[in-house]
């Protein structure tokens, strides 16, 4: 299809007047504002069907709130069903397998399917965040336009960390927290060439969120309280505690998504999502929504406010039941989150994860406070190093904690205890569950990039890429002397598979293996194929091995060529030295 006559003017230009560099510049401009407008276009469009729910619908039937999340799914579902007919995928996740397997190339979809299906989601109290949807959007806009404008595979992986950092941006209005997210989640290379576009984009995009909602921030807090020395061990205490919490959080995701893997339909999983929903907001309100504003009442101190009305109101005069109603959206959070996922709703995890850590945090100090021993920390600011703490356990990203956390509230001050908290949680996170949800999936199928050169590039490369099909293939029953005059005469290789009537290779010839009989015709009516064939060292299995373990099987195997079987056929040889030589190449364009 033929491009534009606009988009072949700026291509003219761009080859003719702009170095690459300025181009990825201009280009990271117009991501950033991109990114910028979709943030906001997805938490208006969310925002406003939360007015109006809460106006026109709760208001006068005010309890009705906790069916809301099961007519949101529902709509989600009758969208995916008739209209879109694409399966909800997860934001992160499908970015990072768009990464490492699809050279950075994402459909159109990603761009508006995620504007719908997360405000119907999260506008109608599903318990989910909205900062997933809103990079996936994004990046589905930066990939679709880097397509457009012809840039290559790397400058477009680094055009969609760009989109990444700038919804992050744009949402949380943090630049240095969505730089670090980029480079920490997205495993991009922390050098001049990536750093300064990931700015540029931050920078711009924050500047769209500022041009279309102004001054208006997340959290409208300061910290007041300073770190005390004497807090140390209590910070401690919070980061075992969030890495506990970091563990279940993780274990829980996978473990509620295996549940729901039993029911065969959609319609199946909606009704047990939505009636499962139901019933925790009935019992635990705050878990409605994505929770920002619960995040904020317990900063400002105001825990009954948070807590909003639930059934066990007439014993929230004793600090004890507010303690335990804490740890109740703590551990519930994560279920009502997971839930709302696995019963086809659309949404992030990384607010959850803020509110959950939150809670938790504002729980350590309370209990602190209440023990009776006379201590007296402040519990904002355990909130806010609650949430850090989760998010470098649940995301493995303890940098981009450190600075969101930071950022979003003016808390440079609260740097060593975040340092504290955050390290303690990533170090007890880590050491229990080696990837976090949004990598396990994919590190499991070797689909994962990562800051290893050496894995990165052998997870880019394409098995398809080194396959050799031009070899001459044997039958097992064909005499020696077929062999030499349809086989060896004909071929330029030293290597012969061989293969029965169904194409299950049998065996392998090598010309070492009959060269001291291929000159003796007596033999040529008397022998067969048969008798010379072996097997080879090793087999890859075609769209089950990684390129790790093609490698891995060569070294092993100490094989120059090794045959190729897909479904359960002989399809091919890939040989070493190819293997090297694209290994070689891969490497140089990754690093360049």
């Amino acid at each position: 299809m033929p491009k534009p006559a606009y988009i072949r003017k700026i291509l003219f230009l761009k080859y003719k007047y702009i170095s690459r560099k300025n181009y990825v510049f201009f280009l990271a401009i117009l991501i950033g504002l991109l990114s910028g407008l979709v943030s906001v276009i997805i938490k208006n469009i969310t925002y406003g069907i939360e007015w109006f729910l809460q106006n026109e619908i709760i208001s006068s039937y005010k309890g009705i709130y906790f069916i809301l999340p099961f007519i949101g799914l529902g709509l989600v579902y009758l969208f995916v069903k008739y209209v879109s007919k694409k399966p909800i995928e997860q934001a992160i996740p499908s970015i990072l397998f768009a990464l490492s397997k699809r050279d950075g190339l994402l459909e159109k979809s990603k761009i508006y399917l995620p504007l719908i299906t997360a405000p119907l989601t999260a506008g109608f109290g599903g318990s989910v965040g909205l900062l997933g949807p809103a990079i996936a959007s994004a990046s589905g806009v930066s990939s679709q336009l880097g397509q457009l404008l012809k840039v290559d595979r790397k400058t477009r992986t680094l055009l969609i960390g760009c989109a990444a950092a700038g919804a992050i941006a744009s949402i949380f209005q943090s630049p240095i927290a969505a730089i670090i997210f980029a480079l920490e989640v997205f495993s991009l290379d922390l050098t001049f060439a990536s750093l300064l576009p990931l700015l540029i984009a931050s920078v711009s995009s924050v500047l769209t969120s500022y041009f279309f909602v102004g001054n208006s921030v997340l959290f409208n807090f300061n910290v007041s309280d300073k770190f005390q020395l004497s807090d140390t061990f209590f910070f401690i205490i919070l980061g075992v505690g969030t890495g506990i919490a970091s563990i279940y959080f993780s274990k829980i995701y996978f473990a509620v998504y295996k549940f729901f893997e039993r029911f065969k339909s959609s319609g199946q999983k909606l009704i047990v999502g939505g009636l499962a929903i139901g019933v925790m907001l009935y019992f635990i309100p705050p878990l409605y929504g994505e929770g920002f504003g619960f995040i904020n009442d317990l900063l400002e101190g105001n825990h009954l406010h948070a807590l909003g009305t639930t059934p066990f109101d007439q014993y929230l005069d004793n600090i004890w039941v507010v303690i335990a109603l804490l740890i109740g959206i703590t551990i519930f959070k994560a279920i009502a989150m997971t839930t709302t996922l696995a019963a086809g709703g659309a949404g992030g995890i990384i607010i959850p994860t803020m509110l959950m850590g939150s809670a938790l945090g504002n729980v350590v100090g309370k209990v602190i406070n209440n023990l009776g021993l006379d201590f007296n920390v402040s519990e904002a600011n355990f909130t806010l190093i609650g949430m850090a703490g989760l998010i470098a356990g649940v995301l493995h990203a303890p940098l981009t904690a450190i600075f969101l956390i930071a950022e979003i509230t003016g808390g440079y001050q609260l740097f060593v205890p975040l340092m504290i908290t955050v390290s303690m949680s990533f170090i007890i996170t880590k050491n229990s569950i080696s990837q976090s949800i949004y990598t396990k999936e994919l590190a499991e199928k070797g689909a994962l990039l990562t800051h290893d050169k050496d894995q990165s590039v052998l997870t880019l490369m394409k098995l398809d890429s080194v396959i050799e099909k031009d070899f001459t293939v044997l039958n097992p029953d064909m005499s020696l002397g077929e062999m030499l005059h349809s086989g060896v005469s004909k071929s330029s290789r030293n290597l012969f598979p061989v293969v029965d009537n169904e194409q299950y290779l049998v065996g392998i010839i090598l010309l070492d293996d009959i060269r001291t009989v291929m000159f003796d015709q007596s033999l040529y009516e008397t022998t067969s194929v048969e008798t010379f064939m072996h097997n080879p060292p090793d087999y890859i299995y075609y769209e089950k091995d990684s390129m790790k373990q093609v490698m891995k099987k060569f070294q092993d195997s100490g094989a120059w060529n090794l045959p190729v079987i897909k479904d359960e056929s002989y399809y091919g040889f890939v040989s070493k030295s190819k293997l090297l030589t694209a290994y070689r190449m891969e490497l140089i364009n990754f690093t360049n």
